[in-house]
């Protein structure tokens, strides 16, 4: 092709990008990256033996962008060290978001940023300021880089007990940055079983899970009132920070509590005092979208399955690496429910009334959660009808593989490579919905309505 029709056909793909919505950005960046790096995962040198199927290597490649931890080959016997490199990189940049990079990079390179880049932005970490973008990008890598180096570190100290210097260090960053990242993908074929009662291990990894899910706006916001000058006075702490913590330790809390007591005479049996608390409290906090187990969930009762997925749709809070309804959606519930009981006229919680445009949106994002699971739960028993794991006892098995795939959590009950082609499909596709957010997908399909001079005359219908 001569060189003014390349010259053209790039004006051209800049003319497309330039007139898409922002949020298509978001989902072709994913999109992309998932292809890429399932490009790189076929590559022989990527695997131990037989090279990847496309299929699998793209579910594989998916897991890791959308930072899920699903999968279908054990990373750790399946790769060699250059497909785990992908594998990492794949979760580093989806975990941070890969329009996230790009617009580092254009700040790295002294390039401004446009409105599109900066709704991005701000739509992934909702609680930004829109004109401290600069700030708020270098904070975001800077919160990263300390905490996964930090996770790493004490890792690699507890592993160069048993392991050569070198893997101690390879598994202190690959579990680090999966910790942080929320990814859950893990290099032993147990995941963590193994480490169920080690205090070291779990704390670390639960402090990098929670760090990483806790989102950026309140780690930047508090990083503001750390660094604060003397004589000012200090910034107070957002409604948005309070209900964050707040619901995030009631759900770790009282979701370890219920497992503890749920299996305390099955999978906890085995394990001492301090086990069983260590074990139930990671799998509290794993279930929050991070992916990790150290207890076999293909054994846990069913009242715990089912806690697992009321956590895993849940999720971790706005701003960061992990999927779900998020934390401050389920804090709106709690404050919707508390007005009408109270009868309140007005949304209120912390002595703060929540705009209706906030209720309106938690109730879309709840309502279009369901849809998605419901409707995942569906393809997948279709998918599954002829492989002989169509039975009702298969039920539960999807019910917590779609919302896993919907929450980014990767947890499974061991189902996963057994999926047909087909099944593979739809989790893959309930992986990028999770990660992208379902508001972004709805500002997509939905056309901005106008503003109406009128409204409808009222009428009164019955309810329950």
């Amino acid at each position: 092709m001569p060189d003014s029709g390349i010259n053209k056909w790039r004006i051209n793909l800049l003319k497309s990008v330039q007139r898409m919505r922002p949020g298509f950005l978001v989902i072709i960046s994913f999109t992309a990256a998932s292809v890429i790096g399932a490009a790189l995962l076929t590559l022989p040198a990527a695997s131990t033996g037989e090279p990847l199927a496309p299929m699998d290597a793209l579910f594989t490649a998916t897991s890791a962008v959308c930072v899920t931890g699903l999968v279908v080959v054990d990373t750790g016997t399946a790769f060699t060290g250059f497909g785990k490199t992908v594998i990492l990189a794949l979760i580093q940049l989806g975990g941070l978001g890969v329009m996230t990079f790009s617009v580092f990079l254009f700040l790295f390179l002294g390039k401004g940023v446009g409105m599109k880049q900066r709704w991005v932005v701000t739509e992934t970490f909702t609680a930004a300021p829109l004109g401290d973008i600069r700030s708020l990008i270098k904070s975001i890598f800077i919160f990263t880089i300390v905490f996964e180096f930090l996770g790493a570190l004490s890792l690699f100290l507890f592993w160069n007990r048993e392991l050569p210097a070198m893997q101690a260090i390879h598994k202190g960053v690959f579990h680090s940055v999966s910790a942080f990242c929320n990814a859950g993908f893990a290099t032993f074929g147990d995941s963590l079983m193994r480490y169920a009662a080690s205090a070291w291990v779990n704390t670390t990894l639960m402090l990098l899970i929670i760090a990483g899910g806790i989102g950026y706006p309140v780690m930047y916001e508090f990083r503001n009132r750390i660094m604060y000058k003397k004589g000012r006075r200090r910034p107070p702490i957002s409604l948005h920070s309070k209900m964050v913590i707040s619901t995030s330790a009631f759900l770790i809390f009282a979701g370890s509590a219920v497992i503890y007591l749920a299996e305390r005479s099955g999978q906890l049996a085995h394990l001492s005092t301090k086990g069983r608390l260590f074990a139930s409290l990671f799998q509290s906090v794993t279930a929050r979208t991070a992916g990790f187990n150290t207890l076999d969930i293909a054994m846990l009762n069913p009242v715990t399955l089912f806690i697992l997925v009321m956590l895993m749709f849940v999720g971790a809070s706005p701003g960061s690496c992990g999927g779900g309804v998020k934390t401050t959606t389920l804090a709106v519930f709690a404050a919707i429910f508390k007005t009408k009981i109270t009868g309140r006229k007005s949304t209120s919680l912390f002595m703060r009334s929540i705009p209706e445009d906030i209720v309106s949106r938690a109730l879309a994002v709840f309502i279009l959660a369901v849809l998605v699971v419901t409707a995942g739960v569906v393809l997948l028993l279709l998918t599954e009808m002829g492989t002989g794991r169509s039975g009702n006892e298969y039920f539960l098995a999807y019910l917590f593989e779609a919302v896993s795939a919907f929450g980014t959590v990767g947890l499974s009950t061991g189902i996963t490579p057994a999926l047909s082609t087909g099944g593979k499909g739809v989790i893959i596709v309930m992986m990028l919905l999770g990660r992208v957010g379902l508001l972004t997908v709805a500002y997509i399909i939905t056309r901005r309505e106008e503003a109406s001079h009128y409204t409808y005359a009222e009428e009164k219908v019955m309810i329950g």
